[in-house]
């Protein structure tokens, strides 16, 4: 390598340099895809702190349901859905308890999603809406979670 290459790789590196530390923090969760269409990973009600939210304020999609902190292994089945809508009617059916045996449950919801990484969930009248969080901005037991 000549002493003009290595001038050029300098400049790149420096000029790169931020760009550089962009990409090392990239989100490399999987694409948005499942049932909903949604990024799979935590999503927290809007208006709670990624970095602290309550329990009840947690959804994890998986691409299969939507399960909160006291329920796991949610399987969502689509009852309605117009092609091209963005709202599912659902029963999603989940373990009901966050670990240990439990019984499995079934409950009627209604998903709108607004893009790949918002939505609202609205079960028995109550609507809640949602926002994925990037897995570095999540405390360590919910990074753990979706690892």
């Amino acid at each position: 390598m000549n002493t003009r290459s290595i001038h050029t790789i300098a400049i790149l590196v420096m000029t790169l340099g931020v760009s550089s530390v962009a990409l090392a923090s990239a989100d490399t969760s999987p694409k948005p895809g499942g049932v909903y269409q949604l990024k799979p990973g935590i999503y927290v009600a809007k208006g709670s702190d990624c970095g602290a939210p309550a329990n009840a304020a947690i959804r994890q999609y998986d691409g299969k349901g939507l399960s909160t902190a006291h329920t796991r292994a949610c399987k969502a089945t689509v009852r309605s859905h117009k092609r091209g809508s963005s709202i599912y009617t659902v029963d999603q059916s989940c373990i009901d308890a966050g670990a240990g045996p439990a019984p499995r449950v079934i409950e009627r919801q209604q998903i709108v999603v607004l893009d790949a990484l918002n939505f609202t969930q609205v079960i028995k009248g109550d609507r809640t809406a949602y926002q994925y969080c990037p897995v570095y901005q999540l405390p360590a037991e919910l990074q753990k979670a979706v690892r």
